[in-house]
């Protein structure tokens, strides 16, 4: 039973806000903090992704562990120390959160489709005790992606003709094939 009314509890969850909530804002602050620039809620990528590093070709989810089932097993729907399941209208909270782990999982793939690289963060993985050791994994794995994404294409160019190399005996080519000075 819920201890207060349908009003408290309906006012209560129309205040739960879905944009520059305390967890973004810490990853806001620390990214741009470690030199990364980003846009925000782009309205145009399949979920409308916290962040997103063109640079980087990533979007970055930072989801609530409760609205978005972290820990959750979706077989069972266990609670988990991260994420407690209300224990009224439990069914309701169950089917809502398994629709928000597979509109996560849909838009995530959409957004791998077109070529972007996702990183989620959850809420209990920015608390004061691990939070820049999560702020420097989020650092690492942006460098990481630029660099594998950049070294391929632009900077490593395989040799596909054969070159002479100096030790290599000259006797199979013909002074023929030497144009004349």
């Amino acid at each position: 039973m819920d201890n207060i009314s349908k009003q408290q509890r309906h006012a209560n969850m129309a205040a739960i806000r879905n944009k520059n909530t305390k967890p973004e804002m810490i990853v806001r602050r620390g990214l741009w903090k470690r030199g990364f620039r980003y846009r925000l809620n782009h309205k145009r990528l399949p979920g409308h992704p916290d962040l997103v590093l063109r640079k980087y070709r990533t979007c970055i989810f930072i989801n609530g562990c409760f609205w978005h089932g972290h820990l959750v097993d979706s077989s069972t729907m266990k609670n988990s120390e991260c994420c407690k399941i209300p224990k009224t209208n439990k069914e309701f909270w169950v089917n809502k959160i398994r629709r928000n782990k597979e509109r996560d999982k849909e838009e995530q793939r959409k957004l791998a489709e077109m070529g972007w690289h996702c990183i989620t963060i959850w809420e209990c993985e920015l608390k004061p005790k691990k939070r820049e050791e999560t702020l420097d994994s989020i650092a690492f794995t942006l460098n990481h992606i630029y660099l594998q994404d950049h070294t391929k294409s632009q900077f490593y160019k395989p040799v596909e003709e054969e070159f002479l190399i100096a030790a290599e005996d000259d006797s199979k080519f013909s002074h023929n094939d030497v144009a004349s000075v």
